[in-house]
C-alpha cells in the first residue's frame, strides 16, 4: 500500500491552492498561516509547496516574536511566534484575565472562548485581540521576507475575523514603502482544511498514476 506523508500546514496550503477562495486559486504565490494549538505556515511558490532543505521550510512558528509569552512553544521557548499567537496562547491569556483555577483551566476550549468573544464577553474579546496583534506582527514579517500575493489565515480564530480584521490589516500592513501590497484574507474552507488537502494529495497521486 502506498502512503503519502505531508505536514498539516503544507496540506492546508494545498487545500487552499486547489479548493480555496477563487482569488487564491488564480494566483501562484501565497502563504497560508494555520492557527491551531501551534502555528504552521505553508508556502506556495509558483504553484508548488516550498519545503526547503529536508522538508524543514516554512517553520515560521518558531521565529522570534518577543519574550515572556503566555505559554511555552512546543520547542520549549517563550519567544516563538507560536507561544504568542496560537490558540493555546489565547486560552492562557483568558485564564490569566479571569485568574481561573486549574480545575476550570482544564475545561477551557478554544471554540467556547471564540463564542464568548463573538458574544461580547470583555475578557474573551481582550484575549482575542491581544493574540491577533501578535498574529499580525508575524504576518508582517512574512510579508516583508516573502512578498506573497496573498496571506490566507486558517483556523478556528477566523470565526471571529470581523472582530480583529481591521487591526490585523493595519499592523500586518506596516511594511517598508515600495514593497508590493499583500492581501490578507481568512480561509473559506471551514474547520477541516488540512483533511481536504490530504484527500487532494491522495487523489492527485491516484490520477497521476492512472496517466
Amino acid at each position: 500500500m502506498r502512503v503519502t506523508i505531508e505536514n498539516d500546514a503544507n496540506a492546508t496550503a494545498l487545500a487552499e491552492l486547489w479548493f480555496g477562495h477563487e482569488k487564491i486559486r488564480k494566483i501562484d504565490t501565497f502563504v497560508m498561516v494555520l492557527v491551531g494549538e501551534g502555528i504552521g505556515t505553508g508556502i506556495i511558490f509558483d504553484g508548488q509547496v516550498y519545503r526547503g532543505e529536508k522538508g524543514a521550510g516554512g517553520e515560521f512558528g518558531h521565529m522570534i516574536a518577543g519574550d515572556d509569552a503566555p505559554i511555552e512553544c512546543s520547542c520549549g521557548s517563550r519567544e516563538c511566534w507560536e507561544a504568542h499567537a496560537s490558540e493555546k496562547a489565547m486560552i492562557q491569556r483568558y485564564r490569566r484575565l479571569l485568574k481561573m483555577d486549574d480545575m476550570k483551566q482544564a475545561d477551557m476550549d478554544i471554540g467556547n472562548l471564540i463564542d464568548l468573544a463573538i458574544n461580547g464577553e470583555k475578557h474573551a474579546l481582550l484575549a482575542l485581540k491581544q493574540t491577533a496583534r501578535y498574529l499580525a506582527n508575524g504576518i508582517s514579517n512574512l510579508t516583508v521576507g516573502l512578498s506573497p500575493q496573498i496571506v490566507v489565515v486558517s483556523g478556528k480564530i477566523t470565526q471571529a475575523w470581523h472582530l480583529f480584521e481591521d487591526e490585523l490589516a493595519r499592523i500586518s500592513g506596516e511594511v517598508p514603502s515600495g514593497l508590493p501590497p499583500t492581501e490578507l484574507m481568512p480561509s473559506s474552507l471551514g474547520d477541516s482544511p488540512t483533511l481536504i488537502g490530504a484527500i487532494g494529495l491522495v487523489l492527485a497521486r491516484k490520477f497521476a498514476s492512472a496517466n
